[in-house]
């Protein structure tokens, strides 16, 4: 057994461990692991975002105006290649057929009036009719079905629709203080 110099005895397992540690070392040489303190965390952070400041304000304007040159490049560079492949998308799409469904008319927009079905709740007034439009929708959050309805005046010309019916209205000008809707055909009569 060794001795040590505070006249200690050591154990051969002891004696052999500064050697594996040794042998491990050169194995893996490792860099000790700093521990920081968020709050000198940031401190660096801001150190090294302040330096970084301070040397991009000693550039001339020339430089700084050739590195804008270069990143304008660049990103005019990215908008070509995603350019030229929203092209040959569509023409792919067009090839194929699908551009038309694509092009749909849409339901509502510039001098297209806003359609809807819903039923009859009053028939009373002449020449109108009170429709509820019944709306049935998911919630964004919390993925409940959410039920709510609306009431609309629309205008009947010829008092076609009576309580119950489902009708079809369209959207028009204001044809008195309530009415901005016209009926356009009776979809199913009550019984």
């Amino acid at each position: 057994m060794a001795e040590t110099e505070n006249n200690e005895t050591e154990t051969p397992e002891e004696a052999a461990a500064p050697a594996a540690e040794a042998a491990t070392e050169e194995a893996a040489p490792r860099k000790p692991v700093e521990v920081v303190a968020p709050k000198e965390r940031r401190r660096r952070a801001r150190a090294a975002k302040a330096a970084q400041t301070k040397a991009r304000q000693q550039r001339t304007p020339e430089e700084r105006q050739a590195e804008r040159t270069a990143e304008r490049r660049r990103k005019a560079q990215g908008r070509r290649v995603e350019r030229s492949r929203s092209r040959e998308k569509a023409r792919a799409a067009r090839a194929d057929g699908t551009a038309a469904e694509a092009t749909a008319p849409r339901e509502h927009g510039p001098g297209r009036q806003k359609s809807r079905q819903g039923v009859v709740v009053s028939d009373k007034a002449d020449k109108t009719i009170t429709v509820r439009i019944d709306v049935v929708r998911r919630h964004r959050r919390y993925e409940k079905i959410v039920r709510t309805s609306n009431t609309l005046h629309a205008h009947d010309e010829s008092n076609d629709a009576h309580i119950g019916d489902t009708v079809i209205v369209r959207e028009c000008r204001p044809l008195s203080r309530l009415k901005r809707w016209r009926l356009v055909e009776v979809v199913e009569r009550a019984e």
